[in-house]
């Protein structure tokens, strides 16, 4: 496994500052934006798809600072009820795809996206309960919009040689283990899972269960690195479901952490070698999103756990066992 670096955090830096920076750290894979969300700070779409001598540049950089590119991102809604939003996240989605084939990447990250409630609704609606019976009606409609359209864009990817990894995420049709099965088993085996933990743990979802369950069905493409520390007291008088602004941390009963700072080492440890009985020895992308800590404190911190948790070879023969 090898430690990665998911970039957003560090957009006031160039390309080169970045993997200068990170290269020094002792990471080993950067995951850029290329669109939606994430941005495109360091690898702006149009600069480089179809730009040979871009390309060539790119990887001279890379090689230079003995870097690779874990992932392209765009995380964006595809599945959105307004037209134009849709379809700007869609030629995101497929430009990424078209760009990571050419850079010999193997995965595009992104999200599932969320449709409306029904066809003549204008606002995408994430249900999360089965009654009143309109919101059974209304995920059906969501599920049969959300197969048809990963299932084209599945077929678009396979073309290309290119994993599509989903980030199961609040407000996004597929937020949990289950729903990514489903839409992988319904679509086809392009589609997997981004394993971002971070937004299982509040959910109340054990982390090393939830990557046997997907591990088992060949379904996790990729894994970001990041923390969540749910808050009791706040938790106990209101429930996770918290809409209270991300920089009202007081208030909250849960907030994304560096990792380390929800689950100590040995967790992370635990989550790595889960990681490896199911088979992944990829990249585990940091994803910064601690509102608590500055991006590079967070980031170093996080490094510097990590290299104690992550298999830097692979296993030898168990001859104990013989």
């Amino acid at each position: 496994m090898e430690i990665g670096v998911h970039t957003p955090p560090l957009a006031d830096e160039s390309l080169e500052g970045v993997l200068s920076y990170l290269s020094d750290l002792g990471v080993g894979a950067i995951e850029p934006g290329v669109g939606g969300h994430p941005g495109q700070a360091h690898l702006p779409r149009a600069e480089f798809l179809d730009d040979d001598s871009a390309q060539q540049t790119i990887s001279n950089q890379l090689e230079e600072y003995d870097m690779r590119i874990s992932a392209l991102a765009t995380h964006n809604n595809p599945l959105h009820p307004d037209d134009e939003r849709a379809e700007t996240a869609d030629t995101e989605l497929r430009e990424a795809i078209q760009l990571a084939s050419q850079l010999e990447v193997g995965v595009v990250t992104c999200f599932s996206g969320l449709p409306a409630g029904g066809p003549t609704d204008e606002v995408p609606n994430w249900i999360t309960a089965p009654w009143p019976p309109e919101h059974a009606d209304a995920l059906e409609y969501q599920w049969e919009t959300a197969v048809d359209y990963w299932a084209n864009l599945e077929s678009y990817a396979d073309d290309h040689d290119v994993d599509i990894a989903i980030e199961m995420h609040p407000n996004m049709l597929v937020y949990e283990p289950h729903g990514m099965v489903r839409l992988r088993e319904e679509t086809g085996e392009r589609i997997g899972a981004n394993f971002d933990p971070s937004h299982l743990y509040w959910q109340g979802i054990t982390i090393t269960d939830a990557i046997r369950y997907l591990g088992d069905r060949d379904a996790i493409h990729h894994v970001h690195a990041k923390d969540t520390k749910i808050y009791e007291p706040q938790a106990r008088e209101k429930g996770v479901l918290d809409t209270t602004a991300y920089d009202d941390e007081p208030n909250r009963s849960w907030l994304f952490r560096s990792v380390g700072y929800g689950h100590g080492e040995s967790h992370w440890k635990d989550l790595v070698s889960t990681l490896r009985m199911v088979g992944y020895d990829g990249a585990l992308s940091i994803e910064h999103e601690d509102s608590l800590t500055s991006s590079r404190e967070g980031l170093e911190k996080a490094v510097d756990l990590l290299e104690r948790a992550v298999f830097e070879t692979e296993p030898g023969e168990a001859y104990w066992a013989e």
